[in-house]
């Protein structure tokens, strides 16, 4: 990237609104959007004006948590590019990012090329310890997380079930702005998630071993190129069959590849597979 390409965004002022995992944030987000006359709100990867999806994609349509939480923190660069262009053509504007502490906040802001945040709200100031209790207690008994955002436009951006709506009355010509919906991902998550290499080198030996001729592998390398991909380099031992060595190695390169992105969520740049050895 030139320097020009990482010039933070200053015509777009930011907002902060902070609390614990499942305490009732989304369900009030419209409402303090509106107190701090913020334009827009970020919420798990979306970003979200009067109530529309007007960019990005949401952290609830992934189908594991690992992804999940990279969506939520604007980690995959399409993701990124595309909120970035969308900000940069909206500007001037205001924006209030909503996240479980000031650390989350400022990583998407960073990510997003946004200013600090000029106001910080936090959940304990416009809600009651016994609505935040009652949040928890529906997040996690129901595993229910709140999206502010129609049913309408929630179903074409949600990998789990909507199980139902929300509609807060207040004075507002667009009748999609109060709405909400309720909805239960395929799975719930909280705080951060750490994946030990080793983790990836048991999964990628797992996957080289079921291949047919494959009969075992001899050396794993987990090589971090940049800050969210792999690469990842396999030396394999195969027997003579069917299947051409080149065939082969191309069939395991593409399983490992595949699979390591769907159990961990990590972006894999590059899979090179080597056949150290052929037993007879």
């Amino acid at each position: 990237m030139t320097k020009l390409d990482n010039e933070i965004l200053s015509g777009v002022k930011t907002f902060a609104f902070i609390g614990a995992a499942g305490t009732g944030k989304s369900q009030r987000a419209q409402l303090v959007s509106s107190l701090l006359n913020a334009d827009y709100i970020i919420d798990d990867g979306l970003v979200i004006h009067k109530g529309s999806i007007v960019s990005g994609k949401s952290a609830k349509s992934e189908r594991n948590q690992i992804s999940a939480i990279r969506r939520a923190l604007f980690e995959f660069e399409d993701h990124r590019n595309e909120v970035v262009s969308f900000f940069k053509m909206m500007s001037p504007c205001s924006v209030m990012v909503i996240g479980t502490s000031d650390t989350m906040v400022l990583r998407i802001l960073h990510k997003l090329r946004l200013n600090v945040p000029t106001k910080i709200l936090r959940i304990e100031d416009v809600a009651t310890s016994e609505e935040i209790a009652k949040a928890r207690r529906e997040r996690f008994n129901k595993g229910q997380h709140v999206i502010p955002v129609s049913h309408v436009l929630v179903r074409k951006n949600f990998a789990g079930k909507l199980v139902g709506q929300l509609r807060v009355f207040w004075k507002s010509k667009n009748q999609s702005e109060g709405e909400k919906t309720i909805v239960r991902p395929p799975f719930s998550f909280y705080g951060e998630v750490h994946i030990e290499p080793e983790a990836v080198k048991q999964l990628v030996c797992f996957i080289a071993t079921r291949t047919a001729q494959v009969s075992k592998v001899t050396e794993v390398n987990i090589i971090q190129e940049e800050e969210d991909r792999l690469s990842i380099e396999i030396k394999i031992a195969v027997t003579i069959g069917d299947t051409a060595f080149l065939k082969l190695a191309t069939s395991v390169k593409e399983r490992v590849a595949v699979s390591v992105r769907f159990f961990t969520g990590l972006d894999i740049k590059h899979v090179n597979v080597v056949v150290s050895e052929v037993l007879i």
